[in-house]
């Protein structure tokens, strides 16, 4: 499978006050805030991660969410989720629900930075899903019940990306719902 991983793609970010198309790698060189998107693929209490692949411009071989992206600079948030999944893992047929709008500013190294404004998606995943991933983008993938990713990431946090950890000790509850999310 071949992906667009050019850091030239363009990307929605904020010039000025005004959302423009800006170049991934000058979006996080110069920090702008930018627009992301997360996926979180569950079943039951587990959630799907994945390890970085280690080719990865920043944060190479950390573990993070089912997927994160950029929508590209006239795409919706939606429609990027969906080919994110298919892209990076070969999951196709799922349709993430909106389940959060979170904004988080993380030094992710080598002198870049994410600051971004994440539109993030949830997707039940049905029994037997097929996960293929694209070893440009994946390491690999694991499930793990969600309370024991939160554990995990609380004892380790270096094996995680700035924004996953992020997301499970800041916003799990309103990303997961009251019933996953908020018990630890």
């Amino acid at each position: 499978m071949t992906v667009a991983t050019d850091v030239e793609e363009m990307i929605p970010a904020w010039v000025d006050g005004r959302l423009t198309p800006v170049g991934k790698l000058e979006a996080h060189q110069k920090g702008l805030r930018h627009k992301a998107v997360s996926v979180f693929v569950v079943e039951g209490a587990r959630v799907l991660i994945q390890r970085r692949a280690l080719s990865k411009y920043h944060t190479p071989g950390l573990w993070a969410n089912t997927c994160c992206t950029h929508p590209r600079w006239d795409e919706d948030p939606a429609t990027c989720a969906v080919r994110r999944l298919r892209e990076e893992l070969g999951i196709t047929g799922l349709f993430p629900a909106f389940a959060d709008r979170v904004e988080y500013r993380a030094d992710v190294g080598s002198g870049l930075i994410e600051h971004e404004l994440v539109d993030i998606f949830v997707a039940e995943a049905p029994p037997g899903l097929s996960v293929t991933p694209n070893p440009d983008e994946v390491a690999e993938v694991r499930w793990v019940d969600l309370y024991d990713l939160s554990a995990e990431v609380l004892r380790n946090p270096a094996r995680f990306t700035p924004w996953l950890r992020i997301y499970m000790n800041e916003h799990m509850g309103r990303i997961f719902g009251a019933t996953m999310g908020t018990a630890r």
